[in-house]
């Protein structure tokens, strides 16, 4: 292992990666600070530049625009309780209180040094873990495939939100669009309306582009108002006190994060949610979390970070996503001819270890570069709408008339544009329906791969252990939505019957009340 890790550092270390881990960490950290831009639509909108680039330095700059854009969410959350990315949401529950009471500076040197622990905790764990674990997935077959995406698929839908109903639909659109164009075994057309155009199906950065950042887009231009930043950032020192006071929880938070993220649908959010959870619950000063405790800054900054790095897990040895993100970089990946899975490690161990070179690399920059520039970055946040706007309308024209110079696939875009803007003023999640795109054709080719294996036999993907397993791993993660959404609904009938009683019995006393004067 350390013989692999020494070959990926002389990979990471060459000039050019080394300016790709820098553009990927800076261009993160930028839009991870603007409220709205995640890491989702930051590396959708770095697609266009990794196009046609050597597949090793791409995936290393999507993945420092990655967990840059986690590492640098926090800052709007500390400085305006507008949390720059979904995984930094816990983060602001005590970092904005820290900044309101002048701590702001010191807020911002714990998330910037937690992130680095988590992230590095993270990294640790990814080297030690995917190659057991991708020796392991190489026994894998149709059967075990199909039934491990559904797991991813399901896992994500549950919790994509509290509307169980709107994430499945969500998740089917997208398995929809990955099944236009021409079947590979029938050569018949499908959901294509006659539209040569669509005879190749509709390609993964069309959707991507459309759905979160032309989306954005439309949803800024549809929000009133814009905020400023508030105020300065003070001093950034911390004692060595305070520095003891946070080691503890950055650290249980760190490793709670990895596994956290290792887990297929989890992700950044959850595991930040769950750590701010559990810190709250084991610390003596429980009581203070919420009103500035810088614990609660810590935990949640450790553990979205090492999830970030934890959900390559399970993309780079098995060719599946954990969460919304790893699915664009799956995507990604497949655009530009490399197919994530158990044999990654033995067909290409450069671009492997040069990624987890370049992510200890990446973790160092980050730290370095954030500190001093803390006070920079929070300048960002002034961004007028008129100068961000067109600038991201222009990257996704010119990215997507890159790809095949075509009018029609603008007007593609647009259409995914307008979709994505429909599904968030509707509360439909959009992970989900990236996840369908990805997996749906993945998924239809090992359904038909296992069944002429096995005859037509469907009781193969039960009969199978492994496949069995990940079936019902996929049917338990959906059980809780469906008990809450059960519940919800059981507690809305009670609560209109409850209603309609106390209006029937008003009613009936207005009624008493109107005869007694006639009377």
């Amino acid at each position: 292992m350390l013989d692999q890790l020494v070959q990926g550092f002389a990979v990471a270390v060459t000039p050019q990666n080394l300016l790709f881990v820098l553009i990927g960490v800076l261009a993160g950290t930028v839009i991870g600070i603007l409220p709205g831009l995640g890491p989702m639509s930051a590396i959708a909108l770095m697609i266009p530049i990794a196009y046609g680039m050597d597949p090793t330095s791409a995936i290393i700059m999507l993945a420092g625009v990655y967990y840059g854009a986690i590492f640098g969410g926090s800052t709007s959350s500390i400085l305006l309780n507008a949390p720059g990315v979904a995984g930094t949401v816990a983060t602001s529950f005590d970092g904005y209180p820290m900044a309101r009471q002048g701590k702001a500076g010191k807020a911002l040197a714990i998330a910037a040094l937690s992130s680095f622990t988590g992230g590095t905790i993270g990294v640790v764990g990814l080297m030690m873990i995917a190659p057991s674990l991708a020796s392991f997935a190489v026994s894998f077959g149709p059967t075990e495939y199909f039934a491990l995406m559904v797991l991813g698929l399901t896992a994500v839908v549950s919790l994509a939100g509290r509307d169980l109903v709107k994430g499945l639909v969500s998740a089917v659109v997208g398995v929809m669009v990955a099944l236009v164009g021409i079947d590979s075994q029938t050569a018949i057309t499908r959901f294509t309306f006659d539209l040569p155009e669509l005879f190749e199906g509709v390609e993964f950065l069309i959707v991507a582009l459309g759905v979160f950042a032309l989306a954005e887009v439309l949803v800024m231009l549809n929000r009133r108002g814009r905020g400023g930043a508030r105020g300065g950032v003070t001093s950034l020192r911390l004692s060595g006190r305070e520095l003891a006071r946070i080691t503890p929880p950055t650290l249980r938070s760190g490793v709670l994060g990895f596994f956290t993220g290792v887990l297929p649908g989890a992700g950044a959010t959850v595991a930040s949610f769950l750590s701010y959870s559990t810190e709250k619950r084991i610390a003596k000063d429980g009581a203070t979390f919420g009103r500035g405790n810088p614990k609660g800054v810590a935990a949640p900054e450790s553990a979205n970070n090492a999830a970030a790095v934890g959900s390559f897990v399970p993309l780079m040895t098995l060719g599946v996503p954990g969460s919304g993100t790893t699915a664009i970089l799956l995507g990604a990946l497949l655009v530009l001819g490399v197919q994530p899975g158990p044999l990654m490690l033995t067909d290409n161990p450069d671009m492997f270890w040069g990624l987890v070179a370049s992510m200890y690399i990446g973790s160092a920059v980050l730290l370095v570069l954030n500190l001093p520039l803390i006070p920079v970055f929070a300048k960002v946040l002034k961004t007028p709408k008129a100068v961000l706007i067109p600038l991201v309308v222009v990257f996704c024209v010119v990215g997507v008339y890159g790809l095949s110079f075509s009018v029609f696939d603008l007007g593609l875009l647009t259409a995914f544009g307008v979709v994505g803007f429909l599904m968030r003023q509707n509360d439909f999640p959009a992970a989900p329906m990236i996840l369908g795109l990805i997996l749906g054709g993945l998924m239809e080719k090992s359904m038909r791969q296992a069944l002429q294996i096995s005859g037509g036999d469907w009781s193969v993907f039960v009969t199978e252990p492994i496949s069995a397993a990940l079936v019902a791993l996929a049917v338990l993660s959906m059980v809780p939505s469906l008990v809450r959404a059960v519940r919800e609904r059981v507690a809305g009938r009670s609560a209109a019957g409850v209603a309609a009683a106390s209006a029937g019995r008003g009613a009936e006393e207005d009624s008493d009340r109107a005869e007694s004067l006639r009377s």
